[in-house]
């Protein structure tokens, strides 16, 4: 077994092995909780949610950690536009919502939507404000080694010291002097234009309660030193993986590595950035209004549905939606379920087991190939092809009535669906004397068509079929007779 992950600060495929033995340390940039969960915010929490269940598969203990960013400028803004009930003032009033209450109820809305697609809960999801302690400290050990400096406005901005860092760019590959945007950047009590801020003094007419005592005075920290100080707070000044979206390698990543280790930290092993999400070809933009939104999805198809084409691309690559995208989708998962649902039913009798459950039909060992595809820097649409493929045979299997041939395909497909986190997306709990009652009718329902074919009776067949279709049983007619499944995500 080797694993191989691309590494974007070197721009290569590496071996990866872990700096202790046995046991993995992630960090991955978590949400501003400024709005709702956009596409590109859940497909990077499924690309590392997939990364972190490979880990585990292969025998890693992992501690990940995702941030929330619960204090920023936007965060600020965006609560002085925002309403919430005020009851003190009786039915119907309202007043501004206060900064915290807004982060705070979008912070639930992106636990929702990860919960719902089945994205595990990391081992520390910390704050930035449960954080400033961290951050003075930080923010000290610049200063002192000639990193940093109050600003020279008096205005209470601590500012990082670009050039005074001759890596500065490297994770970029650029050159400091033809950087994104220095022409544009506010050069109020800087060094240097491109100078970013550590510590942020208060503003007037900003909340007092948006601010902390500090050093330098009151304020709030910047964006990229919170995430410095919180991931060496829980997995130490060097560790293995950094994760985030590519959109964030600069200037959010290429800041964070610059202080971390102009602070004397070594900081990140491996950098691994996952792709955006286009539409039909062409970035989102809510002024094209090409857009869609995790919400909007689930409401065409169902979170497993959601879960497969959100996760189905390599995670570097980009992913481009079309209006057809959960219809393919759809399609690949009735697929897989079709085949689950009839191999259950013909081998739980041989086997023992209830014909609603299938998790006991499982070896715990994925297929070699599959394996060796997730190995190879997470090539999931390989791993997918593997899936397909296992499925087909385990079809083939069973009309050939070859059952150990069957069972075996089971097992990996349960595997490696457990894997991809196909398994693990919010759904209705299992309802065991429903499904019984709901397999005797539909098998009688079956019984009556293969009556009805058998006297040519076509007229009647269809009608059974359609009344089955219409509740979302899918039919389907091979040479040892018809089969049966629930037409699911």
């Amino acid at each position: 077994m080797t694993l191989r992950f691309y590494d974007t600060a070197s721009a290569e495929v590496r071996d990866f092995a872990p700096l202790v033995p046995g046991k993995v340390s992630l960090y991955y940039c978590g949400a501003t909780v400024q709005g709702m969960p956009h596409v590109g915010h859940i497909r990077s929490a499924i690309a590392f949610d997939q990364l972190t269940r490979w880990l585990q598969y292969r025998g890693f203990r992992v501690t990940s950690v995702r941030n929330v960013t619960d204090i920023d400028d936007k965060i600020l803004a965006k609560s002085a536009d925002s309403f919430a009930p005020d009851f003190e003032d009786g039915p119907g009033a309202v007043r501004e919502e206060e900064w915290w209450a807004l982060a705070y109820r979008y912070e639930q809305e992106f636990l929702k939507a990860y919960d719902t697609l089945g994205v595990s809960r990391p081992t520390y999801e910390p704050r930035a404000t449960g954080h400033i302690p961290e951050m003075h400290a930080l923010i000290r050990q610049l200063i002192d080694r000639g990193h940093a400096y109050p600003a020279l406005d008096d205005s209470g901005d601590v500012y990082f010291d670009v050039r005074s860092w001759a890596k500065y760019g490297s994770l970029t590959r650029q050159n400091i002097d033809d950087m994104q945007g220095a022409s544009d950047a506010d050069p109020r009590g800087k060094k240097d234009p491109r100078d970013f801020a550590l510590w942020k003094g208060h503003k007037e007419g900003e909340p007092t309660t948006a601010g902390w005592a500090s050093p330098w005075g009151t304020g709030r920290p910047g964006w990229h030193l919170e995430c410095s100080a919180m991931v060496t707070k829980y997995l130490g000044p060097e560790f293995d993986i950094h994760g985030g979206g590519l959109d964030l390698r600069f200037p959010h990543h290429e800041n964070e590595m610059a202080q971390s280790q102009a602070a004397g930290h070594g900081f990140a092993n491996f950098w691994m950035h996952n792709g955006m999400v286009t539409y039909a070809g062409e970035k989102m933009s809510k002024s094209i209004g090409n857009t869609v939104s995790p919400a909007e999805m689930l409401e065409l198809a169902s979170p497993r549905v959601v879960r497969y084409y959100l996760g189905q691309a390599q995670y570097r690559s980009v992913l481009d939606y079309q209006p057809t995208s959960l219809q393919e989708a759809a399609a690949a998962m009735e697929r897989i379920d079709g085949f689950i649902s009839r191999a259950v039913r013909t081998l739980a009798g041989v086997d023992g087991g209830t014909p609603v459950s299938y998790g006991f039909f499982s070896y715990g060992t994925v297929p070699d190939a599959f394996a060796a595809a997730m190995d190879d820097d997470l090539n999931v649409p390989q791993a997918l092809a593997v899936l397909h493929d296992t499925v087909r045979a385990g079809n083939t299997a069973l009309t050939a009535g070859e059952l150990d041939a069957a069972r075996r395909s089971l097992a990996g497909v349960t595997d490696m669906l457990r894997v991809l986190g196909l398994n693990d997306t919010a759904a209705p709990a299992v309802d065991e004397q429903g499904n019984t009652a709901l397999g005797v009718l539909v098998e009688a329902q079956l019984a009556a068509r293969a009556q009805a074919r058998a006297s040519k009776d076509w007229a009647a067949s269809d009608a059974i079929r359609d009344t089955l279709t219409a509740a979302g049983v899918v039919v389907e007619d091979g040479p040892d007779g018809a089969s049966w499944s629930l037409k699911r995500g």
